[in-house]
Protein backbone atom coordinates (compact mmCIF):
# COMPACT_ATOMS: atom_id res chain seq x y z
CA UNK A 1 0.00 0.00 0.00
CA UNK A 2 0.80 3.98 -0.17
CA UNK A 3 0.25 7.41 0.00
CA UNK A 4 -0.92 9.20 -3.84
CA UNK A 5 0.28 12.96 -3.99
CA UNK A 6 -1.12 14.98 -6.86
CA UNK A 7 1.09 18.41 -6.78
CA UNK A 8 0.31 21.38 -9.52
CA UNK A 9 -1.26 19.17 -11.90
CA UNK A 10 -1.94 20.53 -15.30
CA UNK A 11 -3.42 19.20 -18.04
CA UNK A 12 -4.26 20.48 -21.41
CA UNK A 13 -5.12 19.26 -24.56
CA UNK A 14 -3.73 22.29 -27.08
CA UNK A 15 -4.84 25.17 -26.24
CA UNK A 16 -7.13 23.98 -23.81
CA UNK A 17 -6.58 23.56 -20.25
CA UNK A 18 -8.86 20.95 -18.54
CA UNK A 19 -7.18 20.32 -14.71
CA UNK A 20 -5.67 23.93 -13.20
CA UNK A 21 -3.31 22.85 -11.05
CA UNK A 22 -4.60 20.46 -8.72
CA UNK A 23 -2.95 19.89 -5.17
CA UNK A 24 -4.71 16.34 -3.23
CA UNK A 25 -2.55 14.34 -0.90
CA UNK A 26 -4.01 10.67 -0.20
CA UNK A 27 -3.06 8.75 2.96
CA UNK A 28 -2.29 5.32 2.77
CA UNK A 29 -5.24 3.10 3.35
CA UNK A 30 -7.57 6.26 2.64
CA UNK A 31 -10.76 5.61 0.46
CA UNK A 32 -10.60 9.42 -1.86
CA UNK A 33 -13.68 9.66 -3.91
CA UNK A 34 -13.61 12.73 -6.70
CA UNK A 35 -16.68 13.58 -7.28
CA UNK A 36 -18.29 16.29 -9.87
CA UNK A 37 -20.74 17.14 -12.83
CA UNK A 38 -19.58 15.66 -16.18
CA UNK A 39 -16.65 17.42 -17.68
CA UNK A 40 -15.13 18.44 -14.32
CA UNK A 41 -11.78 16.62 -15.37
CA UNK A 42 -12.05 14.00 -12.53
CA UNK A 43 -11.94 11.08 -14.70
CA UNK A 44 -8.61 12.86 -16.54
CA UNK A 45 -7.00 13.23 -12.81
CA UNK A 46 -8.03 9.49 -12.47
CA UNK A 47 -6.30 8.26 -15.79
CA UNK A 48 -3.33 10.55 -15.06
CA UNK A 49 -2.72 8.64 -11.94
CA UNK A 50 -3.12 5.30 -13.83
CA UNK A 51 -0.81 6.52 -16.50
CA UNK A 52 -3.42 6.56 -19.33
CA UNK A 53 -3.06 10.25 -19.44
CA UNK A 54 0.29 11.91 -19.82
CA UNK A 55 0.22 15.05 -17.24
CA UNK A 56 1.05 18.72 -18.86
CA UNK A 57 2.79 19.90 -15.77
CA UNK A 58 3.13 18.94 -11.87
CA UNK A 59 3.72 15.51 -9.88
CA UNK A 60 2.02 12.49 -8.95
CA UNK A 61 3.51 10.67 -6.61
CA UNK A 62 2.55 6.92 -5.90
CA UNK A 63 4.40 6.46 -2.16
CA UNK A 64 7.99 8.58 -2.64
CA UNK A 65 8.47 7.54 -6.19
CA UNK A 66 7.23 10.19 -9.18
CA UNK A 67 5.32 8.45 -11.78
CA UNK A 68 5.23 10.69 -14.37
CA UNK A 69 7.51 8.95 -16.86
CA UNK A 70 6.15 5.86 -15.46
CA UNK A 71 4.77 3.17 -17.77
CA UNK A 72 1.53 2.20 -16.64
CA UNK A 73 2.05 -1.49 -16.20
CA UNK A 74 5.46 -0.60 -13.64
CA UNK A 75 2.98 2.08 -11.48
CA UNK A 76 1.78 -1.23 -9.08
CA UNK A 77 -1.66 0.37 -9.22
CA UNK A 78 -5.13 -1.62 -10.56
CA UNK A 79 -8.17 -0.11 -12.49
CA UNK A 80 -11.73 -1.36 -12.33
CA UNK A 81 -13.48 0.12 -15.49
CA UNK A 82 -16.92 1.38 -15.90
CA UNK A 83 -17.31 -1.47 -18.31
CA UNK A 84 -16.21 -4.70 -16.85
CA UNK A 85 -14.11 -4.74 -19.65
CA UNK A 86 -14.09 -9.04 -19.56
CA UNK A 87 -12.62 -11.24 -21.94
CA UNK A 88 -16.33 -13.25 -23.11
CA UNK A 89 -14.38 -16.49 -24.08
CA UNK A 90 -12.54 -16.64 -20.71
CA UNK A 91 -14.04 -18.04 -17.64
CA UNK A 92 -14.44 -16.77 -14.48
CA UNK A 93 -11.65 -18.42 -13.07
CA UNK A 94 -9.26 -17.16 -15.99
CA UNK A 95 -10.25 -13.66 -15.90
CA UNK A 96 -9.59 -12.70 -12.76
CA UNK A 97 -6.09 -14.51 -13.19
CA UNK A 98 -5.30 -13.68 -16.28
CA UNK A 99 -2.67 -10.16 -15.37
CA UNK A 100 -0.64 -12.69 -13.56
CA UNK A 101 -0.70 -15.18 -16.35
CA UNK A 102 0.91 -12.72 -18.28
CA UNK A 103 3.27 -11.99 -15.24
CA UNK A 104 4.44 -15.43 -15.64
CA UNK A 105 3.98 -15.91 -11.97
CA UNK A 106 3.40 -20.08 -11.02
CA UNK A 107 0.17 -21.26 -11.55
CA UNK A 108 -0.43 -22.84 -8.13
CA UNK A 109 0.57 -19.02 -7.05
CA UNK A 110 -2.34 -17.36 -9.57
CA UNK A 111 -4.87 -20.23 -8.00
CA UNK A 112 -4.49 -19.22 -4.81
CA UNK A 113 -4.59 -15.41 -5.03
CA UNK A 114 -7.84 -15.97 -7.92
CA UNK A 115 -9.21 -18.47 -4.63
CA UNK A 116 -9.04 -15.95 -2.14
CA UNK A 117 -9.85 -12.94 -4.48
CA UNK A 118 -13.12 -15.44 -5.13
CA UNK A 119 -13.64 -15.80 -1.34
CA UNK A 120 -13.32 -12.36 -0.25
CA UNK A 121 -15.72 -11.26 -3.28
CA UNK A 122 -18.66 -14.32 -2.81
CA UNK A 123 -17.46 -15.57 -6.03
CA UNK A 124 -16.04 -19.21 -5.54
CA UNK A 125 -19.48 -20.85 -6.62
CA UNK A 126 -19.16 -19.01 -10.08
CA UNK A 127 -15.41 -19.61 -10.84
CA UNK A 128 -15.81 -21.80 -14.10
CA UNK A 129 -19.02 -19.98 -16.05
CA UNK A 130 -18.35 -17.49 -18.53
CA UNK A 131 -18.77 -13.67 -18.32
CA UNK A 132 -22.36 -13.89 -20.27
CA UNK A 133 -23.53 -16.42 -17.52
CA UNK A 134 -23.32 -14.01 -14.69
CA UNK A 135 -25.57 -10.66 -13.34
CA UNK A 136 -23.80 -7.63 -14.09
CA UNK A 137 -23.26 -7.12 -10.39
CA UNK A 138 -21.37 -10.56 -10.78
CA UNK A 139 -19.52 -9.45 -13.83
CA UNK A 140 -18.70 -5.87 -11.84
CA UNK A 141 -17.29 -7.94 -8.68
CA UNK A 142 -15.37 -9.93 -11.28
CA UNK A 143 -13.34 -7.12 -12.40
CA UNK A 144 -12.57 -6.07 -8.83
CA UNK A 145 -11.47 -8.86 -8.36
CA UNK A 146 -9.27 -9.55 -11.17
CA UNK A 147 -7.57 -6.10 -9.47
CA UNK A 148 -7.31 -7.42 -6.13
CA UNK A 149 -5.65 -10.72 -6.75
CA UNK A 150 -3.17 -8.14 -8.31
CA UNK A 151 -2.47 -6.87 -4.72
CA UNK A 152 -1.56 -3.63 -5.82
CA UNK A 153 -0.37 -0.28 -4.21
CA UNK A 154 -3.54 1.57 -4.92
CA UNK A 155 -6.78 0.78 -6.30
CA UNK A 156 -8.37 2.71 -9.06
CA UNK A 157 -12.01 3.19 -9.83
CA UNK A 158 -13.81 4.85 -12.46
CA UNK A 159 -17.37 5.15 -12.02
CA UNK A 160 -17.68 1.97 -11.73
CA UNK A 161 -21.72 1.54 -10.84
CA UNK A 162 -22.93 3.53 -13.52
CA UNK A 163 -24.12 -0.03 -15.57
CA UNK A 164 -26.06 -1.54 -12.91
CA UNK A 165 -29.55 -0.20 -11.86
CA UNK A 166 -30.49 1.33 -8.51
CA UNK A 167 -31.15 -1.46 -6.17
CA UNK A 168 -27.86 -3.36 -7.39
CA UNK A 169 -25.62 0.20 -7.12
CA UNK A 170 -26.79 0.44 -3.88
CA UNK A 171 -25.63 -2.79 -2.72
CA UNK A 172 -22.07 -2.97 -4.32
CA UNK A 173 -21.76 0.22 -2.54
CA UNK A 174 -21.57 -1.14 0.49
CA UNK A 175 -19.47 -3.99 -0.59
CA UNK A 176 -17.11 -1.86 -1.92
CA UNK A 177 -16.77 -0.44 1.10
CA UNK A 178 -16.78 -3.53 3.21
CA UNK A 179 -14.03 -4.76 0.94
CA UNK A 180 -11.81 -1.20 1.32
CA UNK A 181 -12.24 -1.87 5.18
CA UNK A 182 -11.03 -5.85 4.72
CA UNK A 183 -7.78 -4.87 2.45
CA UNK A 184 -7.54 -1.55 3.39
CA UNK A 185 -5.74 -0.39 0.00
CA UNK A 186 -5.35 3.10 -0.79
CA UNK A 187 -8.30 3.84 -3.33
CA UNK A 188 -9.31 6.31 -5.67
CA UNK A 189 -12.85 6.31 -6.69
CA UNK A 190 -14.63 8.26 -9.55
CA UNK A 191 -18.21 8.91 -9.43
CA UNK A 192 -20.39 12.15 -10.29
CA UNK A 193 -23.08 10.72 -7.98
CA UNK A 194 -22.93 12.67 -4.63
CA UNK A 195 -24.59 9.81 -2.75
CA UNK A 196 -21.96 7.63 -3.60
CA UNK A 197 -19.50 9.96 -2.33
CA UNK A 198 -21.01 10.79 1.06
CA UNK A 199 -21.60 7.26 2.06
CA UNK A 200 -18.27 5.41 0.89
CA UNK A 201 -15.26 8.29 0.98
CA UNK A 202 -13.24 9.07 4.22
CA UNK A 203 -11.91 12.19 2.33
CA UNK A 204 -14.32 13.48 -0.71
CA UNK A 205 -12.57 15.87 -3.74
CA UNK A 206 -15.23 18.11 -5.40
CA UNK A 207 -14.47 19.40 -8.81
CA UNK A 208 -15.73 21.62 -10.72
CA UNK A 209 -14.08 23.12 -14.56
CA UNK A 210 -11.20 21.61 -13.67
CA UNK A 211 -10.18 22.92 -10.15
CA UNK A 212 -11.09 21.62 -6.55
CA UNK A 213 -13.37 23.82 -4.83
CA UNK A 214 -13.23 21.67 -1.46
CA UNK A 215 -11.82 18.49 -0.17
CA UNK A 216 -12.00 17.39 2.86
CA UNK A 217 -14.32 14.54 5.42
CA UNK A 218 -17.95 13.86 3.88
CA UNK A 219 -19.73 15.78 7.10
CA UNK A 220 -16.97 18.49 6.98
CA UNK A 221 -18.24 19.33 3.33
CA UNK A 222 -21.88 18.78 4.15
CA UNK A 223 -21.89 20.72 7.25
CA UNK A 224 -19.52 23.77 5.98
CA UNK A 225 -19.07 24.28 2.61
CA UNK A 226 -16.79 26.07 1.08
CA UNK A 227 -19.39 28.00 -1.70
CA UNK A 228 -22.59 28.27 -3.65
CA UNK A 229 -20.87 25.19 -5.83
CA UNK A 230 -20.03 22.73 -2.95
CA UNK A 231 -23.61 23.60 -1.02
CA UNK A 232 -25.76 22.97 -3.97
CA UNK A 233 -24.11 19.74 -5.06
CA UNK A 234 -23.58 17.68 -1.67
CA UNK A 235 -26.50 17.05 -0.36
CA UNK A 236 -29.90 15.81 -1.52
CA UNK A 237 -32.17 17.15 -2.78
CA UNK A 238 -29.63 20.20 -2.76
CA UNK A 239 -29.59 22.76 -0.49
CA UNK A 240 -31.89 25.78 -0.91
CA UNK A 241 -30.77 29.07 -2.03
CA UNK A 242 -31.90 32.16 -1.34
CA UNK A 243 -31.18 36.39 -2.07
CA UNK A 244 -31.23 38.50 0.76
CA UNK A 245 -28.67 40.84 2.47
CA UNK A 246 -27.04 41.46 5.85
CA UNK A 247 -28.81 43.65 8.36
CA UNK A 248 -27.93 46.41 9.82
CA UNK A 249 -26.07 44.92 12.95
CA UNK A 250 -24.58 42.01 11.26
CA UNK A 251 -26.77 39.32 13.61
CA UNK A 252 -29.34 39.01 10.80
CA UNK A 253 -29.99 38.17 7.35
CA UNK A 254 -32.96 39.93 5.34
CA UNK A 255 -35.03 37.79 2.62
CA UNK A 256 -36.54 39.53 -0.26
CA UNK A 257 -39.95 39.01 1.04
CA UNK A 258 -38.76 41.18 4.22
CA UNK A 259 -38.06 37.99 6.62
CA UNK A 260 -35.82 37.90 9.02
CA UNK A 261 -33.61 34.85 9.41
CA UNK A 262 -30.76 35.29 12.65
CA UNK A 263 -27.57 34.25 11.42
CA UNK A 264 -24.72 35.70 12.73
CA UNK A 265 -22.57 37.18 9.48
CA UNK A 266 -19.38 38.79 11.10
CA UNK A 267 -17.05 39.23 8.26
CA UNK A 268 -19.61 40.19 6.29
CA UNK A 269 -20.81 44.13 5.47
CA UNK A 270 -24.04 45.71 6.80
CA UNK A 271 -26.46 45.96 3.43
CA UNK A 272 -24.16 43.36 1.71
CA UNK A 273 -26.01 41.10 -1.11
CA UNK A 274 -25.56 37.83 -0.09
CA UNK A 275 -27.49 34.37 -1.24
CA UNK A 276 -28.86 32.12 2.11
CA UNK A 277 -28.57 28.49 2.12
CA UNK A 278 -31.00 26.46 3.99
CA UNK A 279 -30.89 22.46 3.73
CA UNK A 280 -34.63 21.08 3.08
CA UNK A 281 -33.98 18.55 5.86
CA UNK A 282 -33.44 21.54 8.52
CA UNK A 283 -36.79 23.60 8.00
CA UNK A 284 -39.65 22.83 10.45
CA UNK A 285 -43.39 24.26 10.27
CA UNK A 286 -44.32 27.24 12.46
CA UNK A 287 -46.80 29.88 12.60
CA UNK A 288 -44.09 32.12 12.17
CA UNK A 289 -41.27 31.81 9.64
CA UNK A 290 -40.59 32.04 5.64
CA UNK A 291 -44.16 32.50 4.43
CA UNK A 292 -44.56 30.20 1.64
CA UNK A 293 -47.10 28.16 -0.90
CA UNK A 294 -47.01 24.59 -1.22
CA UNK A 295 -46.71 24.08 -5.32
CA UNK A 296 -45.97 20.07 -4.97
CA UNK A 297 -46.28 17.65 -2.42
CA UNK A 298 -44.04 14.37 -2.98
CA UNK A 299 -44.56 11.73 0.23
CA UNK A 300 -42.17 8.84 -0.25
CA UNK A 301 -43.86 6.97 3.11
CA UNK A 302 -40.42 7.63 5.38
CA UNK A 303 -40.87 11.21 4.89
CA UNK A 304 -42.63 13.93 2.63
CA UNK A 305 -41.22 16.66 0.58
CA UNK A 306 -42.67 19.58 -0.37
CA UNK A 307 -41.63 22.54 -2.91
CA UNK A 308 -43.08 25.93 -2.19
CA UNK A 309 -42.97 29.00 -3.56
CA UNK A 310 -41.99 31.93 -1.56
CA UNK A 311 -39.83 35.20 -1.74
CA UNK A 312 -39.93 35.42 -5.46
CA UNK A 313 -38.63 32.09 -5.74
CA UNK A 314 -38.63 27.99 -4.48
CA UNK A 315 -37.69 25.67 -1.23
CA UNK A 316 -38.14 22.41 -0.64
CA UNK A 317 -38.60 21.08 2.46
CA UNK A 318 -38.23 17.75 3.98
CA UNK A 319 -40.36 16.25 6.89
CA UNK A 320 -40.41 13.23 8.70
CA UNK A 321 -43.24 13.34 10.53
CA UNK A 322 -46.59 13.73 8.35
CA UNK A 323 -48.45 16.43 7.22
CA UNK A 324 -51.79 16.74 5.08
CA UNK A 325 -50.54 19.44 2.78
CA UNK A 326 -52.27 20.33 -0.17
CA UNK A 327 -51.25 22.41 -2.97
CA UNK A 328 -52.00 26.21 -2.58
CA UNK A 329 -51.57 25.87 0.84
CA UNK A 330 -50.32 28.47 2.95
CA UNK A 331 -47.26 27.40 5.07
CA UNK A 332 -44.62 29.10 6.91
CA UNK A 333 -41.05 27.16 7.09
CA UNK A 334 -38.49 27.90 9.98
CA UNK A 335 -34.78 27.56 9.81
CA UNK A 336 -33.57 24.88 12.75
CA UNK A 337 -31.45 27.31 14.74
CA UNK A 338 -27.59 27.17 13.55
CA UNK A 339 -28.26 25.72 10.53
CA UNK A 340 -28.47 28.70 7.87
CA UNK A 341 -25.55 29.22 5.52
CA UNK A 342 -24.60 32.52 4.20
CA UNK A 343 -22.59 32.93 0.81
CA UNK A 344 -20.83 36.35 -1.08
CA UNK A 345 -23.23 36.58 -3.44
CA UNK A 346 -20.74 38.15 -5.61
CA UNK A 347 -18.07 35.66 -5.42
CA UNK A 348 -20.36 32.53 -3.73
CA UNK A 349 -17.71 32.17 -0.89
CA UNK A 350 -19.21 31.24 2.55
CA UNK A 351 -19.13 34.23 4.93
Amino acid sequence: MASVSIERVRKSYGQTQVIHGVDISIDDGEFCVLVGPSGCGKSTLLRMIAGLEEITAGDIRIGERVVNKVQPKERDVAMVFQNYALYPHMKVRDNMGFSLKLARRPKAEIDQRVDEAAGILGLSPYLDRYPRQLSGGQRQRVAMGRAIVRKPQVFLFDEPLSNLDAKLRVQMRSEIKELHQRLRTTSVYVTHDQIEAMTMADKIVVMHDGIVEQLGAPLELYDRPANIFVATFIGSPAMNMLDGAIDADRTGVVIEDGTRLPVACESGQPGQPVKIGIRPEHLTIDGTGIPAEVVVVEPTGADTQVIARCAGGSISAIFRERHDFAPGQRIALVPMPGLIHVFDAATGKRL
